[in-house]
């Protein structure tokens, strides 16, 4: 009487598990991609809106303190802790995770950059307002993100 001593998996076996798991992976591939992409989205929106915050916190001190509504030259003034990555090299973010500020020399077109893990950068239009203490005085405004 002969016994079959083979133990172990036929061909057919293991190319059936090999497709299983190439779908499973080409299925969670991408749910892992959109989830980065989410985080880092949530992570802006969370320094943005602190930043808000801030700017409200600043103009309603300035109020008090001078009777107008003021905003600052750069809007990271305003956190009592900066995000990390930030840097005041004053060129656009380059690097990943880099919040960067810059305020050209005219004082117009100040933005607010930051680099994903993906290399992607999104800016922020950052105006001041009109300062000063004459009627004329108006608050700043801080824009939506937008790619760069």
């Amino acid at each position: 009487m002969l016994r079959n001593t083979n133990k172990g998996f036929t061909l057919i076996e293991l190319i059936i598990v090999m497709v299983i798991l190439g779908i499973m992976a080409a299925v969670a591939v991408p749910r892992y991609l959109d989830s980065i992409a989410n985080a880092e989205e949530s992570a802006e929106d969370a320094v943005i809106s602190a930043i808000r915050a801030g700017l409200k916190q600043y103009a309603n001190n300035s109020l008090v303190e001078s009777g107008r509504a003021e905003w600052p030259d750069n809007p990271f003034d305003t956190l009592s802790e900066k995000p990390a990555g930030y840097t005041t090299d004053g060129t656009k973010a380059d690097t990943d995770g880099e919040w960067t500020f810059i305020l050209p020399d005219g004082g117009s077109g100040a933005v607010i950059t930051h680099q994903r893990a993906d290399n992607s950068r999104w800016i922020w239009n950052y105006d001041k307002g009109t300062q000063g203490g004459g009627d004329d005085a108006t608050i700043g405004t801080l824009s939506e993100r937008v790619a760069d």
